[in-house]
């Protein structure tokens, strides 16, 4: 009882994901946890013979009164799928006991659902459960549709609500504010901060589009992927055909029409890859706030009682994108191994694909964890306007291009060598201001309309111009 109780103390959990941050991420678990591994398998072996009951001649009685009338078929398959509607912490016990015994957990919930079909007086059909199949083709459809649970009813909706709604509201906010930009760390032509943020909008639309155009390929075809089983038995029935219909339609997965014993895992990988593209580019935005912080175009709310340092009492740390970061970069690794390894395996099957699935959730959790720091983080954020300004007004020069791109219109002489040598022949400790700008304007030889033109130019009004935010779809609101 004392190592038990150890075990399932979060103190004690090997993994920070099942300890520190165990309260996060607990709704994972429907998806991605041992249990629900199990009650997923059972979901599709029960989905799987009613599926059976229409074309097996044998199980054409399957829910009859005791007259052979089938009014209470329906009232049976609704307790079948009651099981894992259900489906209980005893119920997964029960079948790591007797999984204890067979040694194999697939099978250990074939002998689960025996029992419940003997409490429920249907030990004749009991032979139509896992009727010629192979474990995989339980494993391949379970392990796809409890991921796309957890991407459509979790990963998504985190993604959304968490990081891309606060980041669009963001943009929105800020659509207008000029702001240096910085290329190769320099001061570069001026933009937007707004604008800024909408090109991690933009990515992540459409990296969102692609992932939610990938499907979930499943493999259900029994032993090596032929039903050789199933047409031996029954060579009249139309398996492949009943294969499609119960994979794509009843489970709403995609079945893959020539597998060896196992799925190929290639739409798996390209998910995996998928979400390891929208954890790249949140760490790119990561990255960049945490650059905004440090420049001070961003200061952070103070949270009262709150420590940013053991050493240093004034300190507030960029934590949470600090955090979101090393997440994203742990998840990442988790997909590429994921991705790259479960493509392949020797010949018809191998196992190493067995205990890879099970680290599946593993990827998703970090990447949970690394969209909540990014929301306290962007939720933190104080826009420093004056620092903004100041930085602007402090870097007169990045006018330069706007000033030789006229002149090359006017058809000026050598425009770009003219702001070259004023822009960086002064000496050193010369900064080009607007009184400096202002007297070469002057001195250009050129009608004084394009002077004034030439003289209307700031830091603040160079701004380009910039599509309408509209023209990208808002994803939070679907």
């Amino acid at each position: 009882l004392i190592v038990m109780s150890l075990a399932l103390s979060p103190l004690h959990a090997i993994s920070p994901l099942d300890g520190r941050y165990w309260t996060q991420l607990s709704p994972l678990s429907q998806y991605f946890s041992e249990f629900s591994l199990i009650k997923y398998r059972v979901l599709v072996e029960i989905e799987y013979f009613i599926a059976l009951v229409p074309v097996i001649p044998q199980l054409t009685n399957f829910g009859s009164d005791s007259n052979g009338n089938n009014n209470k078929q329906d009232e049976a398959y609704a307790k079948l799928r009651s099981v894992y509607e259900n489906f209980s912490d005893a119920d997964a016990m029960k079948v790591k006991e007797i999984e204890k015994v067979t040694n194999h957990d697939v099978k250990a919930v074939e002998y689960f659902l025996r029992e419940v079909f003997a409490s429920n007086g249907w030990t004749s059909f009991q032979e139509f459960i896992h009727f010629g199949l192979t474990s995989q083709d339980i494993n391949n459809t379970s392990i796809p549709l409890s991921l796309k649970h957890a991407i459509d009813r979790s990963y998504l909706p985190t993604l959304k609500r968490d990081v891309y709604a606060p980041l669009r509201k963001m943009a929105e906010e800020w659509k207008d504010v000029p702001m240096l930009a910085r290329t190769h760390g320099q001061p570069a032509t001026p933009t937007t901060l707004g604008k800024e943020l909408m090109v991690f909008i933009e990515r992540l639309n459409n990296q969102i589009t692609l992932l939610s155009n990938i499907p979930y390929a499943a493999k259900f075809g029994g032993a090596t992927g032929n039903f050789n089983a199933h047409h031996v038995a029954y060579p009249d029935i139309d398996w492949p055909s009943f294969g499609d219909k119960f994979v794509n339609k009843d489970l709403g997965l995609q079945r893959m029409q020539f597998t060896t014993q196992i799925e190929h895992y290639d739409y798996i990988a390209a998910l995996l890859d998928n979400v390891k593209r929208i954890n790249t580019i949140l760490t790119d935005f990561s990255r960049d706030v945490w650059t905004y912080i440090s420049l001070e175009y961003f200061h952070q709310k103070v949270i009262k009682n709150e420590v940013g340092s053991s050493a240093m009492p004034h300190k507030v740390n960029p934590i949470d994108f600090e955090n979101a970061e090393g997440n994203f970069g742990l998840a990442n690794a988790l997909c590429e191994h994921l991705a790259s390894k479960l493509p392949i395996s020797r010949l018809q099957r191998d196992l190493t694909d067995s205990t890879v699935l099970r680290n599946l959730g593993v990827p998703f959790a970090h990447t949970i964890l690394a969209f909540r720091s990014l929301a306290r983080g962007m939720g933190k954020l104080l826009i420093n306007k004056d620092k903004i300004s100041s930085d602007l007004d402090n870097n007169w020069a990045v006018v330069s291009e706007a000033i030789q791109t006229i002149l090359r219109r006017e058809c000026y002489p050598n425009p770009y060598d003219a702001l070259k040598q004023l822009t960086r022949t002064g000496g050193e400790g010369t900064k080009i201001t607007e009184a400096i700008l202002t007297e070469f304007i002057s001195g250009l030889n050129v009608p004084s309309a394009v002077k004034e033109e030439l003289s209307r130019l700031t830091p603040f009004n160079y701004l380009g111009v910039m599509p309408d935010f509209n023209t990208i779809p808002d994803l939070s609101k679907s």
